[in-house]
């Protein structure tokens, strides 16, 4: 009798992967400031490094619908904890050598992108293709920890640039980098099995074809822009309403809307059996709404912060509520399914932002219309999810 497989390895080893992913998204933002000072370079220059890294993903998200499959899981997750262990490590090295520092920054940030596209790609569908029970609520609680990996990131970092100092970012940066070369390990030996069997995965024509797909598609969108949106902007919001320092706006801005984020994925973890996956799903929709319109028409700073805060309640589990809705409606999606519904959540999560930020600085940097303006997208996954909730789709 063979032995018996320790998906429990599996589910920690995908536990950290979101982790890195954390690490990759939310670390290098903390240096800005000290890569302006330390190497000459321009806020301009600076701001393509967010965008390097959401279009160095993007675009692994679209080529990994084709290559997954071919060259296997377990290779794929493997360099993608190598790539992110790398590009941490190549930040420390690169912008020392080059004759262009940003040069080295930009080729540091394209490795560990890659490595975060690939793990957005494949620990979704690694994870659904283990036999757990109750996999709506094993998929939230997983999705939590790319939330706990972003608290963890700023409250470590901020702890440690407060005693030691933030001259010492480079030994920090190595330390971070070290959570995914562990993790490489333990893809190296825990079980990984196939999401469809070979030749009953759908290619990306036939996904096409498939109406539900691209509602599918549109809640994706609307996620990814929900969540991103005020993840990023809870920071400059919450100083400019509350008139508080950076490191009193990062904590009480993207680090508590982390926190409840983390919550709500949990909470729904532990009561997924009881729920209507859809049904909670609009509710928090309608409620997410409400925070957007609480954040941004609210005449009291600290109702405002309370919005944001409450936003990360609400918006917790829309992305991993939509894989879990997309699996069951299109279980021969295969990988080409997850890997076009993690491309449309980064588009949400790039466009959305991006429209904030334009909107604001035209009305004079009021960043409550632009938040007014992103409520849209919460608005219509609501309107998404009711229109699923009250008319089955057909595949």
């Amino acid at each position: 009798m063979p032995p018996q497989k320790n998906y429990k390895k599996t589910l920690t080893a995908c536990y950290l992967g979101f982790v890195t992913q954390a690490i990759s998204a939310n670390y290098t933002p903390l240096l800005f400031l000290t890569f302006k000072g330390m190497y000459g370079i321009s806020l301009d220059k600076i701001a393509l490094i967010p965008l390097t890294f959401y279009l160095a993903q993007l675009l692994v998200d679209v080529a990994a619908s084709k290559f997954a499959d071919k060259i296997g899981y377990r290779s794929c997750v493997i360099a993608s904890q190598v790539l992110s262990s790398a590009g941490l490590l190549s930040m420390t090295i690169l912008p020392g050598l080059l004759p262009e520092p940003f040069t080295g920054i930009l080729i540091a940030v394209v490795l560990y992108a890659v490595g975060s596209g690939l793990i957005e790609v494949l620990l979704s569908p690694i994870v659904e293709a283990c036999p757990f029970e109750n996999k709506d609520g094993v998929m939230s609680l997983l999705h939590s920890f790319y939330c706990w990996g972003a608290v963890s990131v700023i409250l470590g970092s901020t702890l440690f640039f407060a005693v030691f100092g933030i001259e010492h970012w480079k030994i920090l940066t190595i330390l971070w980098s070290l959570i995914p070369l562990y993790n490489a390990f333990n893809f190296i030996s825990c079980p990984i099995e196939k999401l469809v069997e070979d030749g009953k995965s759908m290619g990306i024509r036939q996904l096409m074809c498939v109406p539900i797909f691209w509602l599918m598609i549109l809640l994706m969108i609307c996620a990814g822009a929900s969540e991103a949106t005020m993840a990023q902007w809870a920071s400059a919001f919450t100083e400019s309403a509350l008139k508080v320092s950076k490191v009193v706006g990062d904590l009480a801005g993207p680090c508590l809307f982390a926190v409840f984020m983390g919550i709500s994925r949990m909470l729904y973890g532990q009561m997924s059996y009881k729920l209507n996956l859809v049904k909670t799903m609009l509710l928090c929709g309608i409620f997410a709404t409400a925070c957007y319109l609480l954040a941004s028409l609210a005449t009291w700073a600290i109702l405002g912060l309370v919005g944001c805060a409450l936003c990360g309640l609400a918006v917790g589990i829309m992305w991993p509520g939509t894989i879990s809705i997309s699996s069951r409606r299109c279980p021969a999606g295969g990988t080409a399914m997850f890997a076009f519904l993690a491309m449309a959540g980064d588009l949400g999560a790039t466009i959305s932002p991006a429209i904030v930020g334009k909107v604001a600085e035209a009305t004079g940097e009021n960043l409550k219309i632009g938040l007014l303006v992103a409520t849209i997208f919460p608005l219509c996954m609501a309107l998404g999810l009711f229109s699923l909730y009250k008319h089955p789709w057909k595949n």
